[in-house]
C-alpha cells in the first residue's frame, strides 16, 4: 500500500516490523490481529504489558521519507523521537475494537496503571487517537505532572495541544515548560497561539525570577514580542541592556515582533546588537548560541 493512503495504524505497525525481529514481528501480529477481531479488555492490558519484552526500546530513528508519510497520514504528527515500544503500545491501543467510550475508558485504564515509559508513549499518541476533543482531560493530566519527560510527551513535537487546549491551558503548558527547565522551541503551534494574557503572565513570571536573582530562559520573550508594549516594552529594553547574550538576542528577535512603534526605536538604540544577530543569520533555534 503507498504511503500516501497509509492511516497512522498501519505506518506504526511497518515502522516496527523493520526494527525488531521475526519473533517480535510474529507476536505483534498475532496481538494485532487478535484485538483487531474483537479481543477483550484483559487482552488490551496484556499485550500492552508485554511490549517491551516482546518488541525492545529500540529507537524508531525513522528516515525523513517516513517523517512525510506520518505527515501525510496526520498532519503535524512527529514521531521523530518515537521509540518501537511507544510505538506499539499505541499501536495496539488503535487496534481494539469498539466506541469512543470504551477507547476512553481503557486509555484511562493504562494510564492509571502505566510505568513512565507507559505513560510516554500513551501520551505522545495524543494526535491519534480517534474524537480529539474527548481526550483535553487526560492532555490536562499529562500537563499537571511532575515527571517533566511525561510532561514533554504532550508538549514537545505533539500537535494536540496546540489544536485541543482552551487558552487558559494552553498559557499554563508554556508556563510550566519555562518552570521545569523544558525548551519551548518544540511546542508544536508555539508562535500561532501567542496571546496577550500569556504575555502578561511571562512577563510577571520574568519579574518574579529576576526578583529572586535567577536566571530567565531567553526562551520567555518568543511569546511576548507580539505583544510588548508599556513595562513588557521596558522589560525588553532591560533584556537588551543587561542581559547575557542569548539574552540579548532573544530580546532584538521578540522586539522584531513586536507591533508598537517604540519596538523599532529600541532596536535603533541597540543597533549594532540588532546587525549582529542578523549578521549571524540568528533565529529562535540558534538564539542560546548568540556570542
Amino acid at each position: 500500500m503507498p504511503d500516501t493512503a497509509a492511516t497512522p495504524a498501519q505506518l506504526l505497525q511497518k515502522w516496527i516490523a523493520q526494527k525488531v525481529d521475526a519473533a517480535g514481528a510474529g507476536w505483534l501480529g498475532e496481538a494485532v490481529a487478535a484485538l483487531a477481531g474483537g479481543g477483550s479488555d484483559r487482552d488490551l492490558y496484556r499485550s500492552v504489558s508485554l511490549v517491551s519484552r516482546k518488541l525492545g526500546k529500540t529507537p524508531l530513528a525513522l528516515p525523513r521519507a517516513e517523517l512525510s508519510a506520518a505527515t501525510r497520514a496526520r498532519p503535524g504528527w512527529d514521531p521523530s523521537q518515537w521509540t518501537v515500544d511507544q510505538a506499539g503500545r499505541v499501536l495496539l491501543l488503535l487496534t481494539v475494537t469498539g466506541d469512543i467510550d470504551a477507547f476512553v475508558r481503557r486509555l484511562d485504564q493504562l494510564c492509571a496503571t502505566a510505568d513512565i515509559d507507559e505513560l510516554v508513549a500513551f501520551y505522545r499518541g495524543l494526535p491519534l487517537y480517534p474524537d480529539p476533543p474527548r481526550h483535553r482531560l487526560r492532555a490536562a493530566e499529562g500537563v499537571r505532572t511532575n515527571m517533566k519527560v511525561v510532561f514533554e510527551a504532550v508538549a514537545h513535537r505533539n500537535p494536540y495541544p496546540a489544536e485541543q487546549l482552551e487558552e487558559d491551558a494552553w498559557n499554563q503548558m508554556v508556563l510550566k515548560a519555562l518552570f521545569v527547565g523544558s525548551e519551548l522551541d518544540p511546542i508544536v503551534g508555539l508562535d500561532g497561539r501567542a496571546n496577550a494574557a500569556l504575555a502578561r503572565m511571562l512577563g510577571d513570571y520574568a519579574h518574579e525570577r529576576w526578583s529572586a536573582g535567577r536566571p530567565v530562559s531567553p526562551e520567555l520573550w518568543r511569546c511576548v514580542g507580539p505583544f510588548a508594549q508599556g513595562q513588557l516594552l521596558a522589560d525588553l529594553e532591560r533584556v537588551l541592556a543587561t542581559g547575557m547574550p542569548p539574552e540579548r538576542a532573544a530580546g532584538v528577535l521578540a522586539l522584531q515582533r513586536a507591533r508598537d512603534p517604540e519596538a523599532r526605536r529600541l532596536l535603533e538604540r541597540y543597533a549594532a546588537i540588532r546587525d549582529a544577530v542578523a549578521a549571524q543569520g540568528i533565529d529562535w533555534k540558534s538564539a542560546l548560541q548568540f556570542q
